[in-house]
């Protein structure tokens, strides 16, 4: 075990020997520790010693692994995230806690919010596929409940590798797995999430969630020790410690290696969803009982770090200090030693800031009204610690002083400003791609091509994925997963407001160009919740690169920063959460494309005004609502005919906002009957899938009719099969929707009509919905290596 040296007084330091000699303890030091699989530098390490004037214990060392990694103090980050707007008259508080909270509306004199955090857990989802994903859901979940929310809904973007790959599909089936398996356990509904597939995922999973909690203004709770708490209890909440998840912060901040697969799944948590749950509405009731006595607290979820991490950034964010028993807290296995009580990653627990008065009140909900000794062995609340004035944080083991960190100084961190460089894209001029490239190219709609496009990896159905996902359970889904581009929840009972989330980031946008892919993800996201009605309110992102210490991958991740946050600030739609996932690399050098992938909260005031894209009835006339470019970079379409482009669409921010306001106006004025966003695979995909979710019920058809367009939009390929965005709207009544358009200054022709015969009919072509309906699900049928129904 590593000692710590006694402290120097500064006179004794001053002296050079003394001086030569603590510096050779420092490299003696350094050279011990490789067999710790830290991830500290030796520069950092010097740092430490030199601030604390000894060397670290073994305790103080592995704190600092956890809350220097990347994961926890976003050292190479944090100072460009700066630049994302993050206020606004729609935030209730922004990014500086475990999760945001975006402006619901009012309700019987009450103010509420929608709490909305989103995090990843991509590395334990690649050594530990189930595991891995069930823990990321446990994980934001605990993000959402700290801030004192009811939490109400979950989503899951997904990023796959080649699932004709032996392991990749064992992966992707375990991830699938255990996000099932926890959410439905927990009892919260799962609507939402997107999964792309492509073979940059080969290496690296990217298993991002996203929750969501209501909370009303006047009580939310935070994540810090409250002002006047010196004197107050610290008590740990939850499941018992043990080794599960010892380094966890530190491992989700290097590159994963195939050489130590085994050992890294030391560092992956285990999940409890069952634990999870009745410590959920265990804190439910504690929230009443200090509304009830009027307690201000502070409460806060254990993630990376552990116990050490929570409760040092709880009293570290008051301005307090702490001094914590590691022999009062709970431990599921005899003789843990004290870093692995201190910083292991044990789930499923939460920690508490309140006064002596209330503490046996709190230890009394949760060990005897919920039971929680009985749920899980070793499972219960116990006071570990006391808020100090002093801004130190003093963990104590056996009698002995195992840490003693100034509180700042270990929470603050480092910061590195590492040289990066932005690759400008490299677009082709349309002229010069478009006479390389023609013959590989379809100028008119055909099966053949049609076909490709809704069995590609990335269009063809999601049903065998997300109807694992119990996605209505609490009776508060209006909109469940599948059924539209967002899904909605009715949170407040009794009341017509709605929540709308959608999540959106394209992999094959990302691998052309980071900052036109973030911007587009930001566009996507919000079309998607204004698809059923919603307003766009706000946005959290989870930025998934390579290592940072590449001056290209660190590049590409600036570049999506500054896209971000152009695009949010053009739309108004503030970032209040969020997450920065690196080291997604192996060690063979196989970095995942450039993935920001954004996460739309859309609110709703009346939950009668919302609509699915299912085709609602026959003779009805649906409009095209954007503007077709013949841009095709990226796209399904140039994918599926094998040929090459990188120029992505380009963004009018102005016109955005205009189709989103003609949208939601058309909506409040009961125009909307159906709407879906154009995405991935064009317009095609969207007319089809509207058709397709009403087959069965209607025998929905559509004539499709083109000549609305202007001649220099006429191909049927931009059309079509472009991806520049827009939507497709099936409407009540076609003159009241163009005047609608012509007052936003949108262009929206009347691109088709729907039909009873089951077929699309666009010129001489007719095509067999029902067959081509089989084409879109077949994919995806045998995930599981069985059919699903």
């Amino acid at each position: 075990m590593l000692r710590s040296t006694r402290k120097r007084s500064r006179k004794a330091r001053s002296h050079s020997v003394t001086t030569t000699s603590f510096e050779s303890e420092i490299d003696a030091y350094i050279a011990g520790i490789s067999r710790y699989g830290v991830a500290l530098s030796a520069d950092e390490i010097r740092r430490i010693a030199h601030t604390l004037d000894r060397l670290p214990t073994e305790v103080e060392l592995y704190a600092f692994d956890a809350q220097w990694s990347e994961h926890c103090s976003y050292k190479s980050s944090r100072h460009f995230l700066r630049r994302l707007p993050t206020d606004g008259p729609t935030v209730m508080q922004g990014p500086a806690e475990d999760a945001g909270i975006l402006h619901l509306g009012e309700w019987q004199g009450e103010k509420y919010g929608i709490v909305i955090a989103h995090e990843s857990h991509n590395h334990p989802s690649q050594v530990v596929p189930f595991e891995g994903a069930a823990t990321g859901i446990g994980g934001i979940v605990r993000d959402v409940l700290c801030m004192g929310a009811q939490v109400i809904a979950v989503a899951d973007p997904l990023r796959f590798g080649r699932l004709e790959d032996a392991h990749s599909r064992y992966v992707a089936q375990g991830v699938v797995d255990g996000i099932a398996a926890y959410g439905n356990a927990i009892g919260v509904p799962n609507i939402g999430g997107d999964v792309y597939i492509d073979k940059s995922f080969d290496d690296n999973v990217l298993v991002n969630v996203v929750a969501l909690g209501l909370i009303k203004e006047t009580e939310i709770i935070h994540s810090k020790a409250p002002a006047g708490s010196v004197g107050w209890d610290i008590v740990l909440v939850g499941k018992a410690t043990d080794r599960s998840g010892f380094g966890g912060a530190s491992f989700s901040s290097v590159t994963l290696d195939e050489d130590d697969a085994e050992a890294n799944k030391g560092a992956v948590q285990v999940p409890d969803p069952f634990l999870k749950n009745v410590i959920m509405r265990a804190s439910y009731r504690v929230f009443e009982a200090l509304r009830a006595a009027g307690i201000e607290a502070g409460f806060k979820d254990l993630g990376a770090g552990g116990m050490a991490g929570c409760t040092l950034e709880l009293v570290s964010s008051g301005g307090y200090g702490a001094i914590i028993d590691l022999d009062l807290a709970p431990t599921g296995q005899p003789n843990l030693p004290p870093a692995v009580i201190a910083i292991g990653e044990t789930q499923e627990r939460l920690a508490w800031v309140v006064p002596p008065s209330f503490t046996p009140e709190l230890l009394r909900i949760y060990n005897e009204d919920y039971s929680l000794p009985e749920i899980s062995r070793g499972a219960c609340a116990a006071v570990i610690g006391t808020v100090t004035q002093e801004p130190f944080y003093v963990a104590r083991y056996q009698g002995e002083e195992v840490m003693r960190v100034p509180t700042r100084f270990l929470t603050d961190g480092v910061r590195y400003n590492r040289p990066y460089t932005i690759a400008l894209p490299d677009p082709e001029p349309f002229a010069e791609f478009d006479s390389r490239t023609r013959s590989k190219r379809v100028s008119e709609l055909d099966r053949a091509t049609v076909e490709k496009i809704l069995a590609h990896r990335d269009v063809c159905s999601r049903a065998p994925i997300y109807q694992r996902f119990d996605s209505v359970v609490r009776g508060t889904t209006a909109i469940p997963a599948g059924e539209a581009d967002a899904g909605v929840i009715v949170p407040i009972p009794g009341a017509p407001l709605a929540v709308a989330l959608s999540v959106d980031g394209n992999p094959r946008y990302g691998a052309i160009d980071a900052m036109r892919a973030a911007e587009l993800a930001v566009c996507e996201s919000a079309r998607n919740v204004t698809a059923v009605g919603a307003r766009p309110v706000g946005m959290t992102d989870c930025l998934n690169f390579g290592d940072p210490t590449d001056p290209k991958h660190l590049g590409e991740f600036v570049a999506a920063v500054d896209g971000l946050a152009f695009a949010a600030g053009r739309l108004g739609t503030p970032f209040v959460s969020g997450n920065v996932s690196l080291y997604n690399q192996s060690k063979a050098g196989r970095a995942i494309s450039p993935s920001p992938i954004v996460a739309c909260v859309g609110t709703i005031s009346d939950i009668a005004k919302t609509a699915t894209f299912a085709i609602k009835r026959s003779g009805s006339p649906v409009h095209f609502v954007g503007m077709p470019q013949p841009n095709f970079g990226g796209s399904v379409y140039a994918d599926v005919c094998g040929f090459a482009s990188r120029n992505l669409p380009t963004i009018d921010y102005d016109e955005v906002r205009r189709e989103i306001d003609l949208l939601v106006e058309a909506y409040a004025e009961g125009i909307v009957l159906a709407a879906h966003d154009i995405s991935d695979g064009g317009a095609i995909t969207a007319l089809c899938e509207m058709a397709f979710a009403s087959l069965d019920r209607l025998n929905a058809g559509l004539r499709v009719d083109t000549t609305a367009f202007p001649d220099k939009h006429a191909h049927d390929e931009s059309i079509f099969y472009g991806e520049a965005g827009g939507f497709i709207v099936e409407v009540t009544d076609s003159d009241a929707f163009a005047r609608l358009a012509t007052r936003y200054r949108v262009f929206a022709p009347l691109i088709a009509r729907t039909t009873d015969d089951g077929t699309l009919r666009y010129n001489a072509c007719a095509f067999d919905l029902a067959e081509l309906r089989e084409t879109w699900a077949a994919p995806l049928r045998d995930f599981y290596g069985e059919a699903v129904s």
